[in-house]
């Protein structure tokens, strides 16, 4: 059986390592078996530099715990950035503290074109050879680090589209996700597989999920598992309670609650599948962790049985 973990909600936890050690105990009580940590939700690295403070303190916490580590990424990191340095020394102090914590997958956000926080900026499209001179950039770039810190997976995440701002990030596509993996060529750098975001996509850019996952499926290394309904949002509609009515963006809900055919596609690759799944659930829905679990574990349980 698969290991089912929970991500930590950055949101939720901001910082507080008290609410962050009570959030432990209630995935403990619930016999959840991993655990991922944004670097962000506990300021674990301040302008490009792990924060020690932090570190001796976090250590003391998960010493309590048995939980499987994974570490996320500051969700502003993008290697295509414009200010290089600041970019690659934020990812190797968040590789850096995922080696200090024992966890061996990091996620990472694919470099984008244009980045969530510019939109409103109504920027250009790059044209062809910008693009390709930007993945260049993000290839030497995780490369390097991959190189570096050859004791981590780093995987690469499927991103979300959006309305009126797609295509902002190659990574919509996972035939270009797959290419850049390819293109880094490292044992170490393999592909997040983020379901609801690669079913956005699909419904986005009309593609069928399962044709595109059985091109990539010997390079998933490790899944986000969330649910929704399949309609893409614009940047700026972030209010939940407002969209949930139209089924619209990536909430995030309990495995369940949306629309999203989980066992059809999870069946496409889970027969060679060592990773865990993580549920990537927002904190307004933290008190149906449970019940996202119970569901979750009655579908693997029988992709188990038919494998």
């Amino acid at each position: 059986m698969w290991k089912i973990g929970v991500k930590i909600d950055e949101n939720r936890i901001d910082g507080d390592l008290e609410r962050f050690k009570k959030d432990l105990e209630s995935f403990q009580r619930l016999n959840i078996e991993a655990v991922e940590i944004p670097v962000h939700s506990i300021d674990a690295v301040r302008f490009g530099k792990i924060n020690n403070d932090v570190l001796k303190q976090l250590r003391k916490i998960l010493n309590d715990f048995n939980f499987e580590y994974t570490v996320h990424c500051p969700n502003f990191l993008n290697l295509m950035d414009e200010d290089a340095n600041i970019h690659m020394a934020v990812i190797k102090s968040s590789l850096e503290f995922t080696v200090e914590i024992g966890a061996k997958v990091f996620v990472y956000h694919p470099g984008r074109f244009i980045p969530e926080e510019k939109f409103f900026m109504n920027l250009k499209y790059p044209k062809k050879t910008e693009q390709e001179r930007l993945m260049d950039k993000e290839r030497e770039f995780i490369q390097k680090v991959a190189d570096e810190f050859k004791e981590v997976t780093i995987c690469m995440e499927n991103a979300r589209p959006y309305l009126g701002s797609s295509p902002y990030c190659y990574a919509e596509k996972i035939s270009e996700l797959k290419s850049q993996v390819l293109n880094i060529n490292r044992d170490n750098v393999r592909i997040n597989l983020d379901l609801g975001h690669l079913y956005l996509s699909s419904n986005f850019y009309k593609f069928d999920p399962v044709e595109e996952l059985i091109k990539i499926r010997d390079l998933i290394a490790h899944c986000h598992i969330h649910d929704n309904f399949g309609k893409a949002s614009y940047f700026n509609e972030k209010q939940q309670s407002q969209l949930i009515p139209f089924g619209k963006g990536a909430s995030h809900m309990p495995i369940g609650w949306g629309i999203i055919p989980f066992e059809t596609i999870l069946k496409t690759f889970s027969y060679n599948y060592r990773g865990i799944f993580i549920m990537e659930i927002r904190s307004r829905y933290f008190k149906y962790m449970n019940e996202s679990q119970k569901n979750l574990i009655k579908i693997i349980s029988k992709l188990a049985h038919d494998n």
